[in-house]
């Protein structure tokens, strides 16, 4: 299919051929009819990213911030290479888009493939032929009403501004001020209209002041002297009622307007994007509301209601964005709104770069509403063919020979695959990149064209399935890992997970009855290998660690502390159901690696969480680990700290030496009052290079994995007993896994 997309680096516009979007669980994939460009929002977002770095910059102090901190703590080209990754990345544009609905995920019971509906949503309702719509982005069309696909195209912004009006309170006699009439703000002089208020508008466009007065505004202006004067003769020299502020600019100049022009004991309600530094003796003299619209109304920002499904009680929360949008709808079926009039241009989608040149003022013409159009007959494929498989590849497979390639087939796409470990895979010899899968096809077509895989598919059966793959990788979220891991192995690959390798004991048994199929047949032979990202234990610095250590026959004190800083409780990570929680997430990691510098099993556990002052989710956790040769490890995983600070401090103690590994840059080793200091001064190794180098060592020679499968059991058992010692409150024995030995 094709898609809008831009690049984060110079602003440039492409309509790139991805493949389509998957079908996700309660979400619906539609067909896309028309799409509605935001004239403030992604105009805004082109003339950032066509900006040089060192403007980029002084608009964003705050990222330069983080970078600072990244290069002091992770070394310079680390930070260079994640930045270069992070602009790599193409931006999926739109949000406001209306079509035929497809096909239906699981859950969906209250729309039919068929239906016509307006979809919303950043990342969903993108300007592309196909989109995977989550349920309650989705407001269905009622049939017989005579909305066309194009004019429910408008409901996103048209959602945006009923909020507005929700929240100014208005009710019927209002007189109501309306500050910006761009787009934004003409469906929101309708829309008072039509609930029985009096409209005075003010845009500097004399255009478009009279373009309001033809959509009903009793009275508008281009002067803001005559607007104030309009606001005192239309109310008996009172002021109005309620001003909203439609808006786009970073001036404080409409917010002052409406303070003006606002009665005593007003609303001003922000609703466009403008500056908000408050006047306080106008406001505190009238004591005026000031109030700012969240985008389309409640529900937005919240993943449980946008991605999950889980909707507000209607007796709770009558207007949510998705009732908004479905109330848009029903003025526009009972012929409240006109839109043909705010209508001024159509692109088709192959025009695209000439729609955004218009929003950027390049081609001088005035506009309004912008709509980009698509084919009916657009072909849905989720595949996208690069370049030929290599003839060592084919003939090698289609003879039925065991390859010396490994041939790789990626799940996952996001920040950690493109930044950090396609670019450790593509440094190893004896590697090709075969497909690459991602549920978002313009994901998947970046990595594929980045890394030089031969396709990029969003379904995840082809790649797994493909004969020509025979090395499975898993990025992906980690809800979906277990799964992946069953099916790759049950196809007959090898397979790297990255970490954690599930979510719970359950799959993990799952996970070891596929494993031991798959080495219990008689085809191929050598059988699978499965690999589990514990990167850590292949850093160089980590390996000298255990090496210092290694004829110490007496047991360890181990203190491992995590700076890990904080994220946001609706953060996917913190998702029990989607990342599992940072401990089980992200702990994992740092359980290995003290069970790899021991060369011991941990018998017993306990996790105890910091008191929460609800900023946390139960990520602030300090953990003990008993081995079974008395060796004792902590790991203090920490959210509550700066990020500037280093975020990875062990501290090994035993038979008289001392060892500590800062960042995965500085190793101090000291014995016999000496002191041995091994640095890196621009960039950190935390071993995912090694790890793949030890990885197709092992599947070229046939030789067991670089992590015995026992190892990556008793690791990730161990983790989950802490998670579980963390809810309960005591020490648990770690145990073992039916017909499995605990043992490293």
């Amino acid at each position: 299919m094709r898609q809008v997309l831009q690049d984060a680096r110079n602003g440039e516009i492409t309509v790139a051929d991805v493949p389509a979007p998957k079908l996700l669980a309660g979400c619906i994939l539609v067909r896309t009819a028309a799409s509605l460009l935001s004239v403030g929002t992604e105009r805004a977002s082109s003339e950032f990213a066509s900006k040089n770095l060192a403007q980029k910059a002084r608009m964003r102090p705050d990222l330069v911030r983080e970078v600072l901190n990244k290069i002091g703590r992770d070394g310079l080209i680390a930070t260079v290479s994640a930045v270069r990754s992070r602009l790599d990345q193409p931006t999926a544009l739109g949000y406001s888009s209306a079509g035929t609905v497809l096909a239906l995920g699981d859950g969906i019971n209250d729309i039919a493939a068929g239906d016509r509906v307006a979809c919303a949503g950043a990342g969903y309702a993108v300007h592309a032929e196909f989109a995977c719509i989550p349920r309650l982005l989705a407001a269905r069309i009622p049939s017989g009403t005579g909305v066309s696909l194009e004019h429910a195209a408008f409901s996103t912004v048209g959602a945006v501004a009923l909020h507005g009006v929700r929240t100014a309170d208005v009710k019927l006699g209002d007189v109501v001020g309306v500050i910006g009439l761009g787009l934004l703000g003409q469906i929101t002089v309708q829309i008072l209209k039509s609930a029985g208020c009096s409209v005075i508008g003010m845009d500097i466009s004399p255009e478009r002041a009279q373009l309001a007065l033809r959509m009903g505004a009793d009275a508008a202006s281009s002067s803001s002297l005559n607007f104030k004067d309009l606001c005192l003769q239309y109310t008996g020299g009172h002021g109005v009622d309620a001003v909203l502020i439609a808006a786009q600019t970073a001036s404080n100049d409409p917010v002052n307007l409406a303070g003006e022009v606002g009665r005593d004991r007003g609303v001003v309600v922000a609703v466009g994007t403008v500056g908000m530094e408050i006047p306080r003796r106008l406001f505190y003299d009238k004591e005026l509301d000031f109030r700012v619209s969240r985008s389309y109304g409640p529900g937005r920002y919240d993943s449980a209601y946008e991605q999950k499904g889980r909707d507000y009680p209607i007796g709770h929360v009558r207007w949510t964005e998705n009732r908004n949008m479905e109330a848009f709808i029903k003025l526009l079926a009972d012929r409240k709104l006109n839109l043909d009039a705010l209508i001024t241009h159509r692109f088709a989608i192959e025009r695209s770069n000439d729609a955004y040149n218009l929003i950027q003022g390049k081609s001088g013409e005035d506009f309004l509403g912008v709509l980009i159009t698509y084919p009916e007959d657009a072909e849905l494929s989720q595949h996208t063919e690069l370049r030929p498989l290599s003839s060592r590849s084919r003939q090698s497979f289609a003879s039925g020979q065991e390859s010396k390639t490994v041939s790789v087939g990626v799940l996952g796409a996001g920040s950690f695959a493109t930044a950090t470990l396609l670019p450790a895979i593509k440094q190893t010899d004896g590697v090709e990149f075969v497909g690459v899968c991602a549920a978002n096809g313009s994901h998947s077509r970046h990595a594929a064209e980045k890394f030089g895989f031969r396709y990029c598919v969003t379904d995840e059966k082809e790649l797994i399935e493909d004969p020509a793959t025979n090395t499975i990788v898993i990025a992906t979220r980690h809800n979906l890992h277990a799964a992946q891991v069953v099916a790759a192995l049950n196809a007959g690959k090898n397979v790297f997970c990255e970490k954690p390798l599930c979510l719970s004991e359950m799959e993990l048994l799952e996970i070891i009855e596929a494993y031991d199929y798959s080495q219990s047949r008689d085809e191929p032979a050598h059988p699978p290998l499965l690999m589990v990202g514990f990167n850590r234990r292949f850093a160089p610095l980590a390996v000298k660690m255990k090496e210092f250590f290694k004829d110490i026959h007496e047991p360890l004190a181990l203190h491992y502390r995590i700076n890990a800083g904080f994220i946001p409780a609706d953060h996917w990570l913190n998702d029990p159901e989607q990342g599992g929680g940072r401990l089980i997430g992200e702990a994992c990691h740092f359980v290995d690696l003290l069970c790899f510098l021991t060369n011991q099993s941990p018998v017993e556990v306990h996790a105890h969480a910091l008191t929460n002052p609800g900023r946390y989710s139960n990520d602030n956790v300090i953990c003990s680990l008993r081995f079974a040769d008395g060796s004792q490890g902590t790991i203090s995983y920490l959210a509550n700290g700066d990020k500037s600070y280093s975020k990875e401090r062990l501290e090994v103690f035993g038979g008289g030496r001392v060892a500590m590994l800062e960042d995965f840059r500085r190793l101090e080793l000291i014995k016999q009052g000496r002191k041995q200091v091994l640095q890196s001064r621009f960039r950190q190794d935390k071993g995912h290079r090694s790890e793949w180098s030890a990885f197709v060592d092992a599947i070229r020679s046939g030789k067991e994995s670089p992590i015995p499968f026992g190892q990556i059991l008793t690791s990730m058992l161990a983790t989950f007993r802490l998670d579980e010692s963390r809810s309960l409150g005591r020490s648990l024995s770690v145990g073992s896994l039916p017909g499995q030995a605990s043992t490293f």
